[in-house]
């Protein structure tokens, strides 16, 4: 099994800076009350909501521009 490296850094509230082995990036948000928006450096962006019910987590993703 190979070893992962992924750290979180609490910026300000609401704003972290996450840091992975190939690339970082920023989310805002809480997610308790609405959604959270990641931007990567690779250029993904992700949209994450927390949905009530039995629902739970979903997450769009959009891909990277060219």
């Amino acid at each position: 099994m190979g070893l992962t490296f992924r750290k979180s850094f609490r910026i300000l509230p609401g704003v972290r800076l996450n840091i992975n082995k190939r690339s970082w990036s920023i989310t805002t948000g809480t997610g308790r009350n609405g959604p959270r928006y990641t931007r990567s450096s690779t250029g993904r962006r992700t949209t994450s909501m927390d949905l009530p019910g039995p629902f739970g987590w979903r997450r769009t993703r959009t891909a990277k521009r060219d």
